[in-house]
């Protein structure tokens, strides 16, 4: 088996210990932002809700925020906006660099994602890192991005990830092993040594939001970019606060003050779809792999994501 996407790189690996020596930023409301997938329509959307809030947002784009904009001009246009923010990389970033030639698209897919998926991803992937070769400024910037961040909103210590506590592509985080009770008990010592009462992440794809005995809290956003539910067409960010959110509450729960919540992304859909078929036409990797869910979403609920 070709290894290419399958693998996580050491170079991924940090441990949850790291996380806990990490600067720690101070925020009134954090959006975590992971899997915009270079959709612009939705970036557009989601300055918008961040302007509307009504008081300071911090956006932190906890990667993949690159993927389908393999046009110059949207590569520049995602970029340029996403690194005014806070960042940190996603695997799509941290194998663009022109040294980055060992794990394909880098995202580790298990056992359970077909073969030709993973092709595809690493297809999708080579011709990203041709387009970003072309904006050296870009990658420049991108090299220096950490792995991932922390921060401390009114007493809540919230560790944002792009994959799990350990690993950049990590897959403990996805809905299918939260599920499973041993899986969370082994997780919650991961709280205590990253010294975080919040791990926000992505990279999985699909979200879900689970609050652990301790009051320990995990939310994977699944993705900004693309929908979530089946029948839907809206992408998803992490929204945590002490104060009222101004926009609707897909899930959420409440540690103390605290509110870590799960908004819907709206965005000009026949915009996005024309930018994607643009630079992906149909029988194209990306449009095999990804254009159903671009028009009817993933088969899951709504029901399976939120806290029970």
């Amino acid at each position: 088996m070709n290894a290419a996407g399958r693998v996580c790189p050491l170079r991924y690996r940090y441990g949850a210990a790291t996380i806990a020596t990490a600067p720690e930023r101070l925020a009134e409301t954090l959006y975590v932002v992971g899997g915009l997938y270079g959709n612009t329509a939705a970036l557009d959307a989601l300055l918008a809700m961040a302007d509307a809030e009504p008081g300071p947002v911090t956006l932190c784009f906890n990667g993949d925020f690159n993927w389908f904009n393999v046009d110059d001009a949207g590569f520049d246009r995602v970029n340029t906006a996403v690194l005014k923010h806070d960042a940190i990389l996603g695997n799509v970033e941290a194998e663009l660099q022109p040294e980055a030639d060992d794990a394909g698209c880098g995202c580790a897919y298990p056992d359970t994602v077909d073969a030709d998926v993973v092709a595809r991803s690493n297809q999708i992937h080579a011709r990203l890192k041709a387009t970003a070769a072309r904006h050296p400024a870009h990658l420049a910037k991108l090299a220096t991005l950490p792995m991932f961040a922390r921060y401390r909103i009114g007493a809540l210590r919230v560790g944002v990830v792009h994959g799990d506590a350990n690993a950049l592509a990590g897959w403990d985080f996805d809905v299918s092993r939260l599920n499973d009770a041993s899986h969370r008990a082994g997780l919650t010592p991961q709280f205590h040594t990253a010294d975080v009462d919040v791990f926000a992440s992505s990279h999985t794809c699909l979200p879900v939001c689970r609050q652990f005995a301790d009051g320990k809290v995990l939310i994977n956003n699944g993705a900004a970019g693309m929908p979530n539910f089946s029948g839907t067409q809206h992408g998803i960010l992490t929204r945590i606060s002490r104060h009222p959110c101004p926009h609707p509450v897909l899930y959420g729960v409440r540690v103390g003050a605290h509110r870590i919540e799960a908004l819907a992304l709206h965005h000009d859909v026949a915009a996005w779809q024309a930018d994607f078929i643009a630079n992906w036409p149909p029988g194209s990797p990306a449009n095999q792999s990804y254009f159903d869910r671009i028009a009817n979403g993933p088969i899951f609920t709504l029901a399976q994501a939120a806290p029970g």
